[in-house]
């Protein structure tokens, strides 16, 4: 069974994002791309693509909630 699809899912996520227009919905969007690429070096056994995504994953969602919350915080300056 050929599990393409996901990589094609993956890439149609990716492109997706480029279309937001609010840069924390793009983090996310990517993170979510991200993961699935992650899922699918998992399928097909590839070290390199699992590694690569799983971090692009944890930045993006990172940066997504720390804009959140930076945004959210009043600036006592």
């Amino acid at each position: 069974m050929t599990f393409d699809w996901i990589g094609w899912f993956a890439t149609a996520l990716f492109m997706s994002s480029y279309f937001c227009k609010d840069p924390v919905t793009l983090r996310r969007v990517q993170g979510v791309a991200a993961l699935a690429w992650a899922a699918y070096g998992v399928v097909i056994h590839a070290w390199p693509v699992i590694v690569a995504n799983v971090l692009v994953t944890a930045v993006a969602v990172w940066t997504s909630l720390g804009r959140t919350v930076a945004a959210a915080t009043p600036d006592r300056g």
